[in-house]
């Protein structure tokens, strides 16, 4: 089944049409209000015109086909609803960045809430599920090729490290792009003051842009797009590899799986990693338009138009997308089917191989120089691997090897104890269970 990536909260609540107007209306009213307050119009005008204030988007949408000029539009459709007398001081002193600008920060700004909330729920699964498998060992891969022991836990507990660094970029991010601006056409302040501005701006729950052209600074947005691609990264990150443990001959993870779920039209067997995959594929579309949003930040002069169509694309389909992606991935990890069979299975596949570098230290430990005992220990990985007989029985049939380590202390390194002895000490120094436990409280 091919879902919808778009999020009710998001899409209807923020970036649909009646969101957008809604926060134009908003800051219109709020203008007036302070101006009527700073004697600039006349007393009880702010009051009726909020009073009487709506909008029909249809209508709005309607009067753009002819006028061609979106802002004129919902003007239009808002004065003729506040009446004659009051629509005289709408938009007074004003440039439709004045409005666009702050209010596409309001619309980031309250996307940004909703991602971040996601985020920490997202944090808070991985901290439970690197607790459960904290001692759940497993081989560690590099290259795709069998290294040392480590546990599942571990492999979660990074992903865990990696969302809290997100969640403090994405904090820093949202309080760049929640800014907003009135000061006019090249933003010289020429007919509404600053203080009007940093009036309105509270009001709205935003702070003013220090300073401006006709529009805010897309290095601000340029940012907050690629914060959303880096999260988007590690993500994909987290799906590849569960992707790559799912493969027929690893077979150690498997994102969930339906009673009713098909994997293939063709194939009964097939149990395919569909969500993950999904995700691999958007997170390239959050790159992509973390790219444009860079090209946004040279224009003209003190403004052209040239990212406004851009924005329209790029801010709705970046937000909706990633929230999506860490509610998909909220389900995976939650979900997450671990074959510890096949683990251990996977742990003992190399005939004991894993624990070369533990050998080879031991001989250092005792005197033997360390490429001489590299040497060694390679001979007799490379003797086990084209034979198949144990590691260990390679290592004690070699009477090299004996001159410096017995059997009994062969034996002993044949352990994953021994590379797992720092674990707990990992986990405090990440305050993974306090973490996850005030995680949960926050939610």
């Amino acid at each position: 089944m091919i879902e919808r990536y778009e999020v009710p909260e998001l899409a209807d609540g923020i970036w649909s049409d009646r969101a957008r107007f809604e926060r134009w209306m908003q800051i219109q009213l709020t203008v007036m209000e302070v101006m009527e307050e700073e004697g600039l119009i006349p007393r009880g005008i702010s009051a009726s015109a909020r009073a009487k204030a709506s909008f029909d988007p249809a209508r709005v949408l309607e009067i753009e086909q002819e006028v061609h000029h979106d802002v004129i539009a919902f003007l239009t459709e808002l004065g003729d609803k506040i009446g004659k007398v009051e629509s005289r001081y709408l938009h007074l002193g004003m440039t439709s960045s004045d409005m666009l600008d702050t209010a596409l920060g309001m619309q980031l700004r309250d996307s940004a809430v909703l991602i971040t909330k996601k985020m920490k729920e997202l944090r808070v699964i991985l901290a439970d599920q690197a607790s459960a498998h904290k001692m759940t060992v497993m081989v560690g891969r590099t290259h795709g090729i069998h290294a040392e022991p480590i546990t599942l836990g571990m492999k979660l507990a990074v992903w865990y490290a990696e969302i809290g660094r997100h969640i403090t970029r994405l904090k820093s991010a949202t309080t760049g792009i929640s800014v907003g601006k009135l000061s006019g056409a090249v933003g010289t302040y020429a007919h509404l003051s600053p203080q009007i501005e940093e009036k309105v701006c509270s009001r709205l729950g935003l702070k003013p842009a220090p300073v401006s052209t006709q529009i805010v600074q897309r290095d601000r947005h340029a940012h907050f797009l690629s914060v959303l691609a880096g999260v988007g990264a590690s993500l994909e990150k987290f799906a590849v590899e569960i992707r790559n443990l799912q493969r027929t001959e690893i077979d150690e993870l498997h994102e969930p799986f339906g009673k009713k779920q098909k994997g293939s039209s063709a194939m009964p067997h097939k149990r395919n990693p569909i969500i993950c995959e999904r995700v691999s594929g958007m997170a390239r579309i959050l790159r992509a338009n973390a790219h444009a949003a860079m090209e946004n930040v040279a224009l003209w002069n003190e403004r052209d138009i040239s990212h406004s169509s851009v924005e329209r694309v790029i801010f709705p389909d970046s937000t909706q997308l990633l929230f999506y992606m860490l509610s998909r991935m909220l389900v995976v990890i939650k979900g997450l089917d671990v074959n510890k069979k096949k683990i251990s299975r996977n742990l003992e596949c190399t005939n004991g191989l894993i624990y070369s570098q533990g050998v080879m230290l031991a001989m250092v430990r005792k005197g033997l120089d360390r490429l001489q005992a590299y040497r060694l220990v390679q001979n007799a990985a490379v003797n086990s691997w084209r034979t198949r007989q144990s590691f260990m029985d390679e290592l004690l049939q070699d009477r090299e090897v004996a001159r410096w380590l017995d059997a009994s202390e062969i034996r002993l390194l044949f352990s994953p104890g021994s590379y797992l002895r720092w674990i707990d000490g990992i986990y405090e120094r990440l305050g993974l269970i306090s973490k996850a436990s005030a995680a949960r409280s926050d939610g």
